[in-house]
């Protein structure tokens, strides 16, 4: 009478065993070798850095001096928000539509933050030198990462390469605009637009992220001869909203 009953029991443990140990591979991925993290963190600080260069010429022919070109890259640190910065300026926005535009662009970092906080687990005292260089290309790396361990190597890395290949290129950028003379006869004013594409390109993965690049896009050409420079960049930021809204409307109706 009890055999049917321990039959039952030891069938069901084994089919127990047998999925813990088919799930288990998926669940914990195998860590990397440290000079693959390296080799691709320092790829990306490298590829990306160098762009720095583009942003010392574009803030030189926006007016901004060498110290205030320098001062952003060393401060500020997020591509992005720097090029919309000085491309407001350079087109006569006013000092606050031109920074607005460029907090709402950075503003993304602090949700790479909340994400980047459980991973890595630093100390308090690291953190707020870390928050430094939480941007784009050093989330990316360390989210890509199977292991903690990994996740911080790459962090570190790339962040370190970044920040210093960016400030240089930025530095060396700014001077070679002073000596080019207006960088608009070299067509070098396209290079900040070009850069910041560039920067924004990898990010447009799914169907949402296009629809709302696209319409952020013609928020922007509809409201650039309506509105003073800058302002439009701030309309466009609707585009997320909008987009967000159509698309939960439109699963809702399903």
């Amino acid at each position: 009478m009890t055999a049917a009953p321990m039959d039952a029991e030891n069938t069901q443990n084994t089919q127990n065993t047998e999925n813990i140990q088919n799930t288990a591979p998926e669940r914990a991925r195998p860590a990397r070798p440290r000079a693959a993290v390296v080799r691709d963190a320092l790829g990306v600080g490298v590829a990306v850095g160098l762009s720095g260069f583009a942003f010392g010429v574009t803030s030189a022919g926006a007016g901004l001096s060498l110290l205030q070109t320098c001062a952003l890259s060393l401060l500020v640190f997020t591509g992005a928000s720097q090029f919309a910065l000085v491309g407001a300026l350079g087109a006569g926005s006013g000092a606050y539509a031109a920074a607005a535009g460029a907090l709402f662009l950075g503003v993304r970092n602090a949700f790479y933050g909340l994400r980047l906080s459980g991973l890595l687990g630093l100390p308090r005292a690291l953190r707020p030198f870390a928050a430094q260089w939480v941007i784009d290309e050093t989330s990316a790396v360390a989210l890509a990462q199977p292991d903690r361990a990994s996740a911080r190597l790459g962090f570190t890395v790339t962040g370190a390469a970044l920040y210093a290949l960016w400030n240089l290129t930025t530095f060396g950028g700014a001077m070679g605009a002073a000596a080019l003379g207006d960088p608009a006869d070299w067509g070098l004013d396209a290079a900040g637009p070009a850069v910041f594409l560039a920067l924004l390109a990898p990010m447009l993965r799914g169907r949402r992220e296009r629809a709302t690049a696209a319409v952020a896009v013609l928020l922007a050409l509809v409201c650039l001869p309506l509105l003073p420079a800058g302002v439009p960049v701030l309309v466009a930021a609707l585009a997320a909203p909008l987009v967000l809204a159509a698309t939960r409307r439109k699963e809702n109706d399903r």
